[in-house]
């Protein structure tokens, strides 16, 4: 306890050093469906105002987690850590549309409290970090008369399948090509490769297995944070071309659909298609109910790396979910459901009808906080979960609760039949007095995460107090 109480008093002492990160949330998205793009440079007209005009940005983010599991192996076990860090960017003006980036990224424990032990999700299992998370250069041909745009480089990159996942300290980034087109309004085009991976420090959390491969990360062992990988290298063990992107976006006020095809050379490909549609109740016009629904197709490809490495030679499987919900005033709710196709007795291997993720991908209606289980075979996942904004009531607040449960069975990869579940909260409060900070207080308390064999199931009780500033 006196041990929590130095921690928290630290975490208050550098509460002005932080930085804003959404992670793996549980806010409900609603009506406006498009991704917020980057602005873009400020355009000048000579090479030597690109440096001039530039801009400096950046976060600075405090983070504590403090995790005491329960039940299992890990009974007594007591993990925390609190780390400061964030990133530094600077980007040029654009220059005949044009222009530069670059961006670092650092994470760093305080060393002199005295943990119990160590949690391995703030920094590299920990060790401090910095890394290079972008370096591109941007091609803008609007003075061309096309909303096209190009990214190419070192860069943050977010597609449903490959993501930044921003739930630690530092995110994924990416060694990308990327290029999008806007030209036909509410219509998004892009194409783009990726060929390597710096994983955040979230990663240091799996070790590998089934679990990780369908959370978000490797099937091999922890990649380690700091440093990039090719993408087949860190998934496979043998080096690949990477993977390749093709996705179509359409929002309209009360409509939207995506397609998104990722195609990782020789080892699978996955599909994944969302529709949703939103409107204003014919009783009140004041209520918006909302239905989404999301498709995953995947499939084995060229040398079937992935299938082999897992021990078969495919992977054939098939996830489905929907969400339905409404928003009224500053409250939303909604229920979700998802499942997976099952293995059978006589399945080479777990990975057969599971949604491999190892990019940091991760759009499931289902997901919890930490509990990803909704992609492994055999998986029926449930979801409820409610937010109340209080900024109508001139309370820049906002809080989240959900409960979700996922019933997976003998063949799902742990050769135990069981029902996993996890409640959670998410505050999130913005001080008036301080511009751009925002205080958030997170909780997870996840039961039978892990079970070997029936009743000796894991779990445990996870806070987090997060400082985050961008300037």
């Amino acid at each position: 306890m006196k041990k929590t109480i130095l921690s928290l008093a630290a975490l208050v002492a550098v509460t002005s050093l932080s930085a804003d990160t959404d992670g793996v949330n549980t806010k409900l998205k609603h009506g406006k469906h498009a991704k917020k793009e980057t602005p873009q440079a400020k355009s000048v007209d000579d090479l030597s105002s690109m440096f001039t005009e530039g801009k400096t940005s950046g976060q600075f983010r405090t983070f504590y987690v403090d995790r005491q599991y329960q039940g299992g192996s890990g009974s007594t076990t007591h993990r925390n850590d609190l780390a400061v860090g964030g990133h530094l960017k600077f980007e040029t003006a654009a220059f005949a549309g044009l222009s530069l980036a670059s961006s670092f990224y650092t994470s760093n424990s305080i060393k002199w409290l005295a943990y119990d032990v160590q949690d391995p999700s703030l920094t590299n299992n920990g060790e401090n970090y910095s890394v290079l998370g972008e370096a591109y250069v941007n091609i803008n041909l609007a003075s061309y008369g096309t909303k096209t745009n190009a990214k190419l480089g070192y860069q943050r990159y977010d597609t449903p399948m490959m993501g930044s996942d921003d739930a630690r300290m530092t995110p994924n980034t990416f060694s990308a090509y990327k290029l999008t087109n806007t030209d036909v309004d509410g219509l998004k085009f892009q194409l783009a490769h990726i060929d390597a991976i710096a994983y955040g420090s979230f990663s240091n959390i799996y070790s590998g297995g089934i679990l990780g491969a369908t959370s978000g990360y490797p099937a091999l062992a922890k990649p380690g944070s700091g440093k990039y990988h090719n993408l087949g290298q860190i998934t496979v063990g043998k080096d690949t071309a990477g993977v390749t992107n093709a996705q179509l976006t359409y929002t309209a006020k009360h409509f939207h659909v995506k397609v998104s095809n990722d195609y990782a050379w020789d080892m699978y490909n996955t599909l994944y298609a969302e529709l949703g549609t939103s409107w204003d109740c014919l009783l009140n016009s004041n209520i918006h109910p909302f239905v989404k629904a999301q498709v995953i197709k995947q499939n084995s490809v060229g040398d079937k790396l992935m299938g082999n490495i897992a021990g078969t030679g495919k992977i054939d499987s098939l996830y489905w979910g929907a969400k339905v919900g409404a928003k009224y005033a500053g409250f939303a709710a909604y229920v979700a459901y998802s499942q997976t196709g099952a293995n059978d007795a006589n399945s080479d291997s777990s990975y057969e009808n599971a949604i491999v993720s190892q990019f940091g991908g991760m759009p499931a209606y289902t997901q919890g906080m930490v509990t990803r289980h909704q992609f492994l075979a055999g998986t029926k996942a449930t979801k409820y979960a409610a937010v109340y904004n209080f900024k109508s009531l001139g309370v820049n607040l906002s809080t989240a609760a959900y409960y979700a449960t996922f019933d997976m069975d003998a063949n799902s990869g742990y050769g135990v039949e069981r029902t996993a579940s996890e409640p959670g909260f998410d505050i999130k409060y913005y001080l008036a007095s301080v511009k751009k900070l925002q205080l958030r207080f997170r909780g997870n308390f996840p039961r039978k995460f892990v079970e070997g064999t029936a009743g000796s199931d894991t779990g445990w009780d996870e806070y987090r107090l997060i400082a985050n500033y961008n300037f």
